[in-house]
C-alpha cells in the first residue's frame, strides 16, 4: 500500500486556517460519534448522513453537508484526514482561507450530485469528506502538478511528482467507478467511486480558474516557492 505523508509545502501565501480547522472538526465529531452507544450511534448517522433518494425527493437536503463530516471509522477517518493534510494547506495558501473554504464545500456538493447521479435509487447513506477531499486533490493536479509528494510503500519511503501520484489516484477511481457500473449498485464496494470522480473533476476546473485569476508575474506557485525535496 502506498500512503501520502507530506509535500514540497509553499512558502508564504496565507495560513492554512480552514485546512487544520477541518481537519479538528472531522476528528471532533468522530470522536463524538464513536462515544455514543451503538444504538444511538446507527441513529446519528442515519440523521446526518446523505441518501440519494431522499435528497432526491428534496428531503433532508442538509444532510450534503453534514455527511462530510462523519466517517464509517478509524481508517476512514485516517485516510481521508491524511490526504487532506497532505494536499489542502497548499490550495489555501494559494487562494485564500476564505476561497479555500468556499471552493472546499462546492467540492463535497459536486461529488455528492455525480455519486446521486449514478445511485438515484439508493437508499444506503453516504458518508466521508472523500468527495471535498478529491475536489483539494483536482485542484492540486493544476497547480502544483511538479510538487514532490512524499509517500509511503509499506515502511519505505520516497518522493513522487505530484502529477504521477494524482494521474494513478483518478486511474484507480475511473476504473472503479466503471467497474461499480457493471453491478446492481455502485456502492457495492461500500466506497462511492463516482464521488470520487465528479469531486476530482471539480477541482481539476476550478484549478484552471485558480491558475487565471490569481496569476502573478514569474513561474507558477508551485514552482516559485517551491523547496528541496527531502
Amino acid at each position: 500500500m502506498i500512503f501520502p505523508y507530506g509535500d514540497d509545502q509553499v512558502k508564504g501565501g496565507h495560513f492554512p486556517l480552514f485546512s487544520y480547522a477541518l481537519i479538528a472538526v472531522n476528528l471532533a465529531v468522530f470522536l463524538f460519534e464513536v462515544s455514543l452507544p451503538l444504538p444511538l450511534r446507527e441513529a446519528f448517522l442515519m440523521k446526518y448522513a446523505a441518501i440519494p433518494a431522499d435528497i432526491l425527493q428534496g428531503e433532508n437536503l442538509f444532510t450534503l453537508f453534514t455527511s462530510m463530516f462523519l466517517h464509517g471509522g478509524w481508517m476512514h477517518l485516517i485516510g481521508n484526514m491524511l490526504f487532506l493534510w497532505v494536499f489542502a494547506d497548499n490550495i489555501e495558501a494559494l487562494s485564500g482561507s476564505f476561497k479555500f473554504l468556499i471552493f472546499y464545500f462546492l467540492g463535497g456538493l459536486l461529488a455528492h450530485a455525480a455519486h446521486i447521479y449514478f445511485n438515484a435509487t439508493s437508499v444506503i447513506p453516504t458518508v466521508g469528506a472523500s468527495g471535498a477531499i478529491s475536489a483539494v486533490m483536482g485542484a492540486y493536479l493544476l497547480l502544483f502538478p511538479r510538487s514532490r509528494v512524499r509517500v509511503l510503500f509499506f515502511v519505505f519511503p520516497f518522493g513522487i511528482p505530484a502529477f504521477i501520484f494524482l494521474f494513478v489516484w483518478i486511474f484507480q477511481q475511473l476504473l472503479n467507478g466503471q467497474a461499480s457500473l457493471q453491478v446492481a449498485t455502485a456502492e457495492s464496494s461500500g466506497v462511492a467511486w463516482w464521488a470520487h470522480i465528479g469531486g476530482f473533476a471539480f477541482g481539476v476546473l476550478a484549478g484552471i480558474w485558480f491558475r487565471v485569476t490569481l496569476r502573478r508575474p514569474g513561474p507558477p506557485a508551485a514552482v516559485a516557492y517551491r523547496r528541496p525535496f527531502r
